[in-house]
């Protein structure tokens, strides 16, 4: 199955599964991908992850400084038959770790990203391990990829970002292809706009925007809570 009819199934099989129907003859949509199809070279122009660069961002959350490390590692993972690339993403409040994550992606061959799951802990203030909610890998207890980053996105697409129900529903729709967009770090013209949403938190949307050959550079909770996260700067390892 093409990567890009591998999207359409994974959504229609979500929604259908919202609605408790079913389809004859419907098989696991991870059955039809094939590893060969994947790399850990992920040079999507809005979702770039090169190893040894760490993008650093800031913000609050609940009136919380923030400051978010998402360090894109030479390491790889192998998830449900694909060879993924690992970035650990750490996030501090008033300076204490507060959350340490490895996220797990690939690219196929058209050039969309795929997320293949997350082992995530959250901390408390002393540093000892509270909760792994969250955690999830793909073609464990139902769980199948989702897609991060379309290679070509359009205005009015709808992807799921992450099918493992009841852990975690993340799904996007893209709002904009051309929006200017200042951080700290610089300004940004023709950035992708995109709105994000989980079923599991109706009343949160979050909108996010992605400059093209930086990626992810602002998130702005904009319906049910207070959280802004803005890049400030990337760092290259020498």
């Amino acid at each position: 199955m093409k990567p890009q009819n591998i999207i359409r199934a994974l959504a229609a099989a979500l929604v259908l599964s919202a609605l408790n129907l079913t389809v004859a003859g419907a098989t696991d949509a991870t059955d039809d991908i094939n590893s060969a199809d994947f790399t850990v070279t992920i040079d999507n122009p809005f979702f770039p992850l090169s190893p040894g660069i760490t993008f650093i961002y800031r913000g609050k959350r609940e009136g919380l400084k923030q400051r978010d490390e998402f360090a894109i590692t030479d390491g790889t993972l192998v998830i449900d038959g694909v060879t993924c690339r690992v970035v650990h993403d750490r996030v501090f409040e008033r300076g204490l770790l507060r959350e340490n994550t490895f996220d797990y992606f690939a690219q196929d061959r058209d050039g969309n990203v795929w997320y293949f799951g997350e082992d995530t802990e959250e901390l408390d203030k002393h540093g000892n391990v509270v909760s792994t909610e969250g955690t999830w890998r793909a073609g464990v207890g139902g769980a199948q990829p989702g897609v991060i980053m379309e290679a070509h996105p359009q205005v009015t697409d709808h992807y799921f970002q992450e099918l493992a129900a009841p852990l975690a529903e993340d799904e996007a729709t893209v709002l904009s292809l051309h929006q200017t967009v200042t951080v700290p770090l610089a300004r940004f013209t023709n950035c992708l706009l995109t709105k994000e949403f989980t079923q599991l938190e109706p009343g949160n949307i979050e909108h996010k925007f992605y400059a093209r050959g930086i990626g992810f550079v602002l998130s702005v909770v904009v319906k049910g809570g207070k959280e802004r996260l803005a890049l400030v700067n990337i760092v290259r390892e020498p």
